[in-house]
């Protein structure tokens, strides 16, 4: 099995519902996103995928969210935005656009240089 990964940040805030602490207010975060595609076999030239086309990908989403209120943007206006469910976001969004056979692994987001989350189907 082959694995490439890719990464980038963005900016947006949130409140967490259902919640009780500090994180229940209004807050940002500068959030790193790595997503991990893996195959079992190479293209022609042999690539899993063109990593510029990997991170195309991944801004499509991004700028969905960048410098965004997160309760405010669709799933998030009524899914909780919390790094779990964020990273669950980009899972599918991205899921549906790759061509096969690629397939993608994992997603991980970083709210904090030492808090994430990671969605693996």
């Amino acid at each position: 099995m082959f694995e490439i990964s890719v990464e980038e940040t963005f900016a947006a805030a949130h409140a967490l519902r259902n919640y009780r602490g500090k994180c229940e207010r209004l807050h940002g975060h500068n959030y790193r996103v790595r997503l991990v595609v893996e195959s079992s076999g190479l293209d022609s030239a042999g690539l899993l995928m063109d990593f510029v086309e990997l991170k195309r990908l991944l801004h499509g989403v991004i700028e969905k969210l960048d410098h965004q209120l997160l309760n405010e943007v669709t799933p998030f206006d009524s899914v909780n935005p919390t790094a779990e469910n964020m990273a669950k976001f980009f899972h599918d969004e991205i899921s549906a656009v790759l061509p096969p056979p690629v397939r993608l692994s994992a997603v991980k987001i970083w709210e904090t240089e030492t808090s994430a989350a990671t969605y693996r189907p």
